[in-house]
């Protein structure tokens, strides 16, 4: 639990030190929540990768679902605020066009979200909260197991963490499905990884930086 809850304590902090800090502070976090997953690697044995069919699948299926669903419903103004106060995160914007330091951020972001992030989410969500949802000592829950109450709050919780709440809540489900159809994490992590750095490529190819 704790890498999940460090890691959005540094992006409220993202948020709250001023414009340029929407963008250090993520290159920060992102070393930070890279340092977590190392040390708890050697612990969580189910924070293993996976490659299936699936997962590419169910990756470039949820990528697909957070862009084309974009236009059709309302964002989720309540929890979630754009970044720099309605300002999308365009590190072109903020430094140049042609800045080789608004590539970097942009080749942190990436890369961040498509590594960092998943083990730390996926952990947090589809290992531990799911199965606390069903039973306190969730550790002796099979992975495999389904169960429908936990299966929607979780994903809607998942949901609600972001801009794009109805995406989010299909997001989650198609990770935990993934999760209890493999019995395990690895898959719902790689299709995790490939949904972001995805979605990275179409945000720089589109300009389309509200998803960020």
């Amino acid at each position: 639990m704790a890498p999940f809850f460090i890691f959005v304590l540094l992006t409220v902090a993202q948020a709250k030190l001023g414009p340029d800090a929407n963008y250090w502070m993520y290159a920060v976090k992102t070393v930070v929540g890279a340092w977590m997953v190392w040390e708890i690697w050697p612990l969580v044995k189910e924070m293993r990768w996976a490659f299936s069919w699936e997962a590419v699948a169910v990756g470039i299926g949820v990528c697909v679902i957070w862009v084309g669903l974009n236009p059709y419903y309302p964002m989720n103004h309540v929890f979630i605020q754009p970044s720099a106060g309605d300002k999308p995160w365009n590190p072109f914007e903020q430094y140049g066009a042609h800045s080789s330091l608004a590539w970097f951020y942009v080749a942190v972001r990436t890369l961040g979200s498509a590594i960092v992030v998943p083990p730390i989410e996926e952990i947090f969500y589809r290992s531990f909260l799911y199965r606390y949802f069903v039973r306190y000592n969730f550790l002796t829950l099979p992975l495999a197991t389904f169960h429908v109450t936990s299966y929607i709050v979780t994903s809607s919780i998942f949901g609600f963490m972001h801009y794009q709440w109805l995406a989010g809540i299909l997001c989650g489900m198609s990770y935990q499905w993934l999760v209890v159809r493999k019995g395990r994490l690895g898959d719902a992590m790689v299709a995790h990884g490939i949904t972001n750095f995805l979605l990275g490529i179409w945000i720089v190819w589109k300009g389309d930086w509200q998803f960020w």
